[in-house]
């Protein structure tokens, strides 16, 4: 398979429309790159964080997430390539003026490159489970709270050392063959750069970082008995500049510095003005999340359900992650065929609250907030032959939600009686879903008006690395709609809850 990266070599011509860029009446300051599970979006800003042009990448068939939770890397790559290629064709922008790049990318990848940068394993994501026995046989082991309490990270399947120790048990000639270990983001910095240099946003979501230390938790890793000069180096300082191919391929980035790589987590949350312990970020993607992002350290008493990152040396991110969100909701619809149903979110929205008598374990992809289950697997539970295909997928969006109220209980040790902002394109689709986690909640949930939140976080925190705005918290996000709880609703959801709250202890212990 050819690939976007081998179309320009030394003496070789960017594609055409790169040369023909033209001084633009809306000048450029930086381009963001968010790359994420289901596609890639490259933007651009002016120095005061405008949007002056976007662009979404359109999935690739092979690039797309694998059942198994891998990706390609390569093919990722092109993907982003092929973004910004497609970018700049369809813009003018002067090659004078673009002086930043910003990447967003998402946490807990894993591949592993030869001492030729080659890759040695498909890039594992979040959403692989197969490591999910290694992560259950590390518990009696060692001390999971202790580890939890310096890394921000529970024994997963998501994180590296569950990953790594499953490579070398399932993969010995890989893994042997393996010089240095990378998520995606150093991989694209590798490509794109001719760096591997580990951000502390990146490493620390891998689940071998002390937080504190802002550097790998060496203790840790000489007891999984990883050696340490297979992890890449971390450091935020360097600004490197694009290999010579891609100066090249795109002459408005020729003198471009990369600003900084954050986790889309954390950028998803400053896109979404959710910057101070004020306000929560709820996003449904793929996958869903509830996290708060805050300057200073990881807090002294980090509540076992949520897990703790850095944002940024100065910013820290913690919350809870489920592993189905949007995702489950698209494979329902289809499913269920209810993809072309007419009036689908209306009648979703008619139905009343937990009246299917149903009980869901929303897991198809296995559980991470909050009870941390390796095995965790999804369930319905209650089904009759009068039951309906649109009662099941209420019930789904209902079960969720109580996720969430599970994340948002953890929270309010972190950021008490913190406003609750929705973003993600699964939640801006359907306002039904968004009504009715506000109903489970019993909490106002606001819609912010920002569409790509992820790529503006990112553009947004290497603007103020940079010094061209003075804080994130300064720039304001308006909202789009405000969803106020029905507390009639909410009594009888948390009887629901509590219903699910019994069946997962029954199953998962």
């Amino acid at each position: 398979m050819s690939s976007v990266l081998d179309e320009v070599v030394d003496g070789v011509e960017p594609a055409p429309g790169i040369l023909s860029l033209m001084e633009s009446t809306r000048p450029a300051f930086l381009l963001s790159i968010d790359v994420g599970t289901s596609g890639v979006r490259a933007s651009l800003f002016d120095e005061h964080g405008a949007e002056t042009m976007s662009h979404q990448g359109s999935r690739r068939n092979e690039g797309a997430l694998s059942d198994l939770g891998e990706f390609d890397p390569d093919t990722l790559v092109d993907e982003v390539v092929a973004t910004i290629d497609d970018l700049f064709a369809s813009s003018l922008v002067d090659s004078d003026q673009i002086q930043f790049i910003a990447i967003s990318t998402f946490w807990h990848s894993l591949v592993g490159v030869d001492a030729g940068g080659s890759p040695t394993t498909p890039l594992l994501s979040w959403a692989d489970t197969r490591a999910a026995h290694v992560a259950r046989e590390l518990r009696p082991s060692l001390d999971e709270a202790e580890i939890h309490a310096r890394t921000g990270c529970r024994f997963h399947a998501s994180y590296w050392p569950a990953k790594l120790l499953w490579i070398r048990n399932e993969w010995p000639e890989r893994f042997a063959a393996t010089r240095q270990w990378l998520g995606f983001g150093e991989y694209l910095c590798l490509r794109l750069f001719g760096e591997t240099t580990a951000s502390i946003s990146l490493a620390s979501a891998t689940g071998l970082f002390n937080q504190r230390a802002c550097d790998w938790d060496w203790e840790l890793i000489r007891a999984i008995d990883i050696s340490s000069d297979t992890l890449p180096a971390i450091d935020d300082a360097t600004r490197p500049r694009l290999t010579q191919r891609f100066a090249r391929r795109w002459p408005a980035l020729a003198t471009a510095q990369l600003a900084l790589i954050v986790g889309d987590g954390a950028t998803n949350n400053i896109g979404a003005g959710c910057s101070t312990k004020d306000n929560i970020a709820l996003m449904v993607g793929t996958s869903g999340a509830m996290r708060v992002v805050f300057a200073g350290g990881p807090p002294d008493d980090l509540p076992l359900a949520l897990w703790s990152y850095r944002a940024t040396r100065t910013r820290v991110a913690v919350g809870g992650a489920l592993s189905d969100g949007g995702g489950l909701w698209r494979w329902l619809r289809d499913s269920l065929n209810l993809s072309d149903h007419e009036n689908l979110e209306s009648q979703l929205a008619e139905l009343e609250p937990d009246s299917h008598g149903l009980t869901i374990m929303p897991f198809w992809s296995g559980e991470r907030s909050t009870g941390w289950a390796p095995d965790a697997r999804g369930g319905i539970f209650g089904l009759k032959q009068e039951t309906q295909p649109l009662e099941i997928l209420r019930a789904t969006l209902e079960a969720i939600a109580y996720r969430f109220a599970l994340i948002a209980r953890a929270l309010e040790s972190i950021a008490p009686n913190a406003s609750i902002v929705a973003s993600g394109n699964a939640l801006r689709s359907s306002p039904a879903w968004i009504q009715i986690i506000a109903d489970v909640l019993g909490r106002p949930i606001a819609l912010g008006n920002t569409a790509e939140a992820s790529v503006r976080g990112a553009a947004l925190l290497a603007l103020e690395a940079v010094g061209k705005i003075a804080s994130i918290e300064e720039v304001a996000v308006s909202i789009a709609e405000v969803f106020d709880p029905d507390m009639t609703r909410h009594a009888r959801y948390r009887e629901g809850l509590a219903r699910q709250e019994e069946l997962y202890d029954r199953l998962f212990g």
